[in-house]
């Protein structure tokens, strides 16, 4: 696998020739599957990809090494298929942001999402991170296709809200850029935001704070307009 593979897991198995077998097959290897990913996320959250081994992964998982091995060919496939995770929740919920939804709908609903998701997936943002601050040698090619044309097609729809007097002038990109740190901060960051607000770990009233207090922020930082 290239370093910036990051496609679908069913399509990196079709490349592998490995099809979902039918039945209660599919039922195991989906328990299976979601065994190692799960166990994988925290060690390369705390390893990165150089220090995690498979070996240590697998016994995390509670399972042979070789079955993690009939399932993640490589290490890079199952590093990949990790990333994936967090990266299709996250870009599934810039479909919030389109052109036919009102701004404050939109991004109210989009910083909820995205504050969910480091709620309920707090490693593999830590991993993203950790995959960005080491230079992201594994995902440049997606960072360059994919999500810079996603990225693309979200500003024109920003425009088109500031061009129609919904929101203020403002940078697109560096909304979005900025919409990413406030709401992925609670994921990375999670120890710190706690250890200040004297608490074990994140609960749901501090997300619950974070997403209302995140919303004002927001809509009122681009002065968001009814245009109904």
């Amino acid at each position: 696998m290239a370093h910036g593979d990051v496609r679908s897991l069913p399509a990196r198995r079709a490349a592998n020739g490995k099809g979902r077998p039918a039945n209660g097959r599919a039922a195991v290897r989906e328990r299976n599957e979601a065994k190692i990913l799960k166990a994988a996320e925290a060690v390369f959250a705390r390893k990165g990809f150089s220090g995690a081994s498979t070996a240590e992964i697998a016994r995390k998982a509670k399972v042979p090494k070789p079955n993690l091995h009939y399932y993640f060919r490589t290490k890079r496939l199952l590093y990949a298929a990790v990333l994936e995770r967090i990266l299709e929740i996250w870009l599934d919920a810039l479909d919030e942001i389109r052109p036919e939804a009102e701004p404050a709908d939109a991004l109210a609903r989009y910083v909820a999402r995205k504050l969910e998701s480091s709620r309920t997936l707090p490693e593999p943002s830590r991993l993203w991170a950790m995959e960005l601050i080491g230079g992201a040698r594994h995902v440049q090619p997606f960072l360059k296709g994919r999500l810079r044309r996603l990225v693309q097609q979200k500003s024109e729809v920003i425009r088109g809200w500031i061009a129609a007097g919904k929101i203020d002038e403002i940078d697109p990109a560096h909304l979005l850029f900025g919409l990413w740190a406030l709401t992925q901060t609670y994921a990375d960051f999670a120890a710190q935001i706690a250890a200040v607000l004297g608490k074990d770990r994140l609960d749901d009233a501090v997300f619950a704070a974070a997403t209302r207090t995140a919303t004002q922020l927001v809509l009122r930082g681009v002065a968001v307009r009814s245009g109904r």
